[in-house]
Formats: structure tokens, sequence, C-alpha cells
């Protein structure tokens, strides 16, 4: 049973809400573009309707992390925004100071002014509790001007962050569209996986902590039969079986995924039957895909992908499950020719007969390349790393922090 406030419980006319979204698109360095995703298309649903009820809509959103190459305004992403909600969104690239202030007091019924990237102030993303944050910058200068929160974020939900809980402690607060709907969808598809005895979850991607921590807990409460891995995940698992994977090796270390290789040989030796590991890889040879088995490993090539039997065991293990989970791409699904152990597979769960759930924004990107069919999924999360987080059963500071703000 949902414990917040949605946007069925408020009248919005007239009043200045606050609106946090998740418009965290992927990035092309080279070309400095960012891309459109179904994160922008689902959140402009929820500004659709805000600015229809006549609110007076003020749009707050981050685009990566200090020092990462796709930490940057979110000019472009107004502009995305603007052609999906179908009207005018204004930008200001600032967030607290005097300019965006004026455009919030200016603003009219049914007007829409995206602020800059919050990340661009220095205590947005402190770890805190929502009254710890009233004292954070954005809430001091911002939570003044307006009536109304609305958090629809889940992608970020499992922040603590100052834009994402803090106005929780000091405004009315309400969960967004896509807020509620991926709450209750997930919720639903848990009871699911606690009755079933054929659950497999696909886990890959190039981010291993989360994934290895919600594997961790839902194989130590049962609810997974099989695990499919990928990805950095994969690769540290196949080390963790004894292999040696030559040059990828030296990448893992660079980016200290090595760290989490004890995690990966805990789980190795606690639930070695239910975790299922590429039998072969595929290899960037002179920028030609080609295939080897695990037994023939090291090599001096870099790993970019699942291999073709790695592919056809996991298409029949996804066949006989009841729920299947996909979260991270399985290889480097950027690439042609390395694009197929994610494609492959995500087609054979569109395919299935189960119920299925598919998230994270790589996954969203790979989903819109490869032009599957969405409808034949039971849900497709916008979350990455929340997803994985309430999957785990951990609390979600956003969450907590609208059952709280019900509460009062």
């Amino acid at each position: 049973m949902v414990e917040f406030l949605t946007l069925d419980d408020v009248d919005v006319k007239d009043k200045t809400v606050i609106l946090r979204v998740d418009v965290n698109v992927p990035y092309d360095e080279k070309t400095g573009k960012i891309c459109d995703s179904d994160r922008l298309k689902e959140h402009a649903n929820t500004i659709k309707e805000l600015s229809k009820k006549k609110a007076k809509l003020v749009i707050l959103s981050h685009q990566g992390r200090k020092e990462d190459p796709d930490f940057i305004s979110l000019e472009q992403h107004a502009k995305l925004l603007k052609k999906h909600v179908g009207k005018g969104v204004g930008f200001v690239d600032d967030v607290i100071e005097g300019m965006a202030k004026k455009r919030i007091k200016s603003l009219k019924p049914g007007g829409i002014l995206l602020l800059d990237n919050v990340r661009f102030l220095e205590d947005e993303t402190i770890e805190k509790s929502p009254e710890e944050h009233k004292k954070s910058s954005i809430v001091k200068n911002l939570a003044p001007l307006a009536d109304i929160f609305v958090n629809d974020a889940f992608s970020a939900a499992h922040r603590a962050h100052a834009s994402v809980v803090g106005f929780t402690a000091v405004l009315p607060s309400y969960a967004g569209r896509v807020m509620a709907e991926e709450v209750e969808k997930l919720d639903s598809i848990l009871v699911t996986m606690k009755i079933s005895k054929h659950d497999t979850f696909v886990i890959g991607g190039a981010k291993p902590k989360e994934p290895l921590d919600v594997v961790s807990h839902m194989l130590e409460k049962g609810t997974l039969e099989k695990v499919l891995v990928g990805g950095i995940v994969g690769q540290l698992f196949l080390i963790a079986k004894g292999h040696d994977l030559g040059t990828s090796e030296d990448y893992l270390q660079k980016r200290k995924y090595m760290d989490y290789l004890p995690q990966a040989k805990e789980l190795l030796e606690k639930y070695e039957k239910k975790i299922e590991m590429p039998v072969d890889v595929a290899i960037d040879l002179n920028e030609i895909r080609s295939e080897i088995p695990v037994e023939r490993l090291p090599t001096n090539h870099a790993i970019l992908d699942i291999g073709s039997e790695t592919i056809k065991k996991y298409r029949k293990i996804i066949r006989d499950s009841v729920t299947i989970g996909f979260k991270g791409p399985l290889g480097k699904y950027e690439e042609q020719g390395f694009d197929i152990g994610t494609m492959e597979t995500l087609e054979a769960i569109s395919n299935s007969k189960a119920i299925s759930l598919v998230g994270g924004g790589h996954t969203l990107e790979a989903l819109g390349r490869f032009k599957i069919n969405r409808g034949k999924y039971t849900h497709i999360s916008l979350g990455g790393g929340a997803l994985i987080k309430f999957l785990s059963g951990k609390p979600m500071p956003a969450i907590e922090a609208l059952k709280t703000a019900a509460k009062k």
C-alpha cells in the first residue's frame, strides 16, 4: 500500500511547484550532445499535467557527477523537454542566485522553468536527513518562493541529496506520476517474486557495487533461482572463479572495480549453482568481434561482450523463468558487433511469457537502439541504482521522506 501523497491529493492551481525530476541521460563525449531518453519522455507527462492544471512550475534536476565528462549544464535538456512537453520550457543557467529567483517570481500559471544542474551546488550531493538538508543552500533559497514540492525522480530516490529530500522537511510534499507508478508496479512484481520459484535476474553494466548488493540480498532471501551475469559484473565473477582475463583486468584495476572482487568470491562460494557465468566471451580483435571460450583466457584483447554459447545458455534459462529482471547491458552495446549479447538477451525476455522488469539508463538507451517492442515487457523502470536498491529491500531516502511528509 502506498503511504505517501500523490498529485491526486493536491490542487496546484496558481501554486508555485518545485518539481524534482531526473533527466540524467547518456552523453556522447565525441559530439558533446545528450541522448534522448525515456526519462525525458515520462517526466514530460508529469510536467504537462502540472502545467495544464495551471501550476507555476520550477523544475530541478542533475546531469552527471563532478569531474565526469557528462557533468554539464541542462540547457540541452530544456530543448528536449520542450519537444516532449509540447510547449515552451524556460531555462536559466543558475540555480539559487538572483536570476533564478527573478525568473521564478515572474512565472505565470502554466509556465515552466528549468533551473541549471543542481549538482553545481557544493552541498547538493552531501548525504543528509531531510531535517539536516533544511539548511542546504538550495532549500534555504528556493523553498520560500514555493508552495509545494513534488518528487517525480524515482531514479534518484536512493540518494539523500538536498534537492531530493530537503524540501520535504519544509513544504507540503507529493509524489509525481513517475514516482508513484514505479513504486506501485515494483511492489507488485516483488510480491510475485516472493511466491514464484523460477525467478531470474540478468545483471550487467559497468557499475558493480549496487548490482552485487541486490544479488546478495535476493539470493539470501531465496527469491532468485538464477542470476545471469555479464558486463563488468560478469568479468568479476569470472576472475572469482579463477580465470585470468588478461588485458581486461588492467581496466578493472584502473577503475577500482577489483575492490568488489571479494564480494563476488563470497557470493560464488555460497551460491555457485545459482550464478550463471559466461562460457565464452567476445573480444575486440582489431575492431572485429571474435569469440573465444573462457578456457582460452587470458587474452591481450579487450573483452567487450558475452559470446554466442553464453547467449544460447541464457536464452534457455529465460524461457523457463516465471519472472525476469534485467539491469545493465551485457557488453559494449554502443558498438556494432558488441551489442549482440545485450540485444539478444533483451529480445529473449520480450518474447518470453514471464513477468518481466527491465531498467537502468543505459538499458533504456539500448532498447531504443535495438527498436524492441517495449509493450512486451511487464514494466520498464526508469531507475538504475534506485531500481537495484528498491529490489534489495533497503530504505529509499526519497520515498521515506515522502512518507514522513504525508504523516505531517
